[in-house]
């Protein structure tokens, strides 16, 4: 796991753009608008936008459309757990290392 830390304390992750990234699938209930991840993640709307485009924690439905943002990426990057992070894109929802994050939000495993 990585230290956790602001958008700049990432090392030298997410040189690509985010169209390099998978996207991370979200079930219905997991996602959440650009505002209400201001709010949850008490960060601001700048880092946010930056840390969608380096993460791929959040994506645009239709183009210029809302912002959709995966609570539990979102929750893994303000954590600094860029391991978990790639766990859960690769479709991983099973393993300790995100299960903790899901069962922290209590969103399902399965």
């Amino acid at each position: 796991m990585q230290p956790a830390g602001d958008a700049s304390g990432f090392g030298g992750y997410g040189g690509g753009s985010m169209t390099d990234l998978l996207p991370i699938l979200a079930r219905p209930g997991e996602t959440v608008c650009l505002k209400e991840a201001v709010f949850r993640s008490g960060k601001s709307d700048k880092t946010l936008r930056r840390w969608i485009g380096r993460f791929g924690i959040g994506w645009q439905p239709a183009s210029g459309g809302p912002y959709a943002v995966s609570l539990v990426g979102l929750e893994m990057v303000r954590h600094g757990d860029i391991e978990a992070l790639e766990m859960l894109r690769s479709g991983d929802r099973s393993s300790p290392q995100v299960r903790r994050y899901l069962d922290f939000m209590g969103l399902p495993v399965d």
